[in-house]
């Protein structure tokens, strides 16, 4: 087994120090998120939908409008979608 020498040996040590720092932000972030979700449902909001609209807010229009078509051709093939329904997503 080789050694890295001690050069590589700080720099690999303040990598890995530095990624357990990362990770520990990022525990604390999904606790501020959760606690943001919570609060929401705690006034009544539905958290299912604002889920959803945080993850279509990242997306650009064109791919939101690529998502819908293709949920639409799903949904016809499988019969769930009445012309009500095709309106009002195309609408969107």
């Amino acid at each position: 087994m080789t050694t890295l020498q001690v050069s590589a040996q700080k720099q690999l040590r303040q990598l890995v120090e530095q990624i357990e720092r990362l990770e520990e932000e990022k525990k604390a972030l999904a606790g501020d998120i959760r606690d943001k979700y919570l609060e929401a449902k705690a006034v009544g909001f539905d958290i299912k939908a604002i889920r959803q609209i945080v993850r279509l807010r990242k997306k650009s229009a064109t791919e939101r409008e690529e998502e819908v078509g293709i949920l639409e051709v799903y949904l016809h093939a499988l019969g769930m979608l009445d012309e009500q329904v095709a309106a009002m997503t195309a609408a969107a």
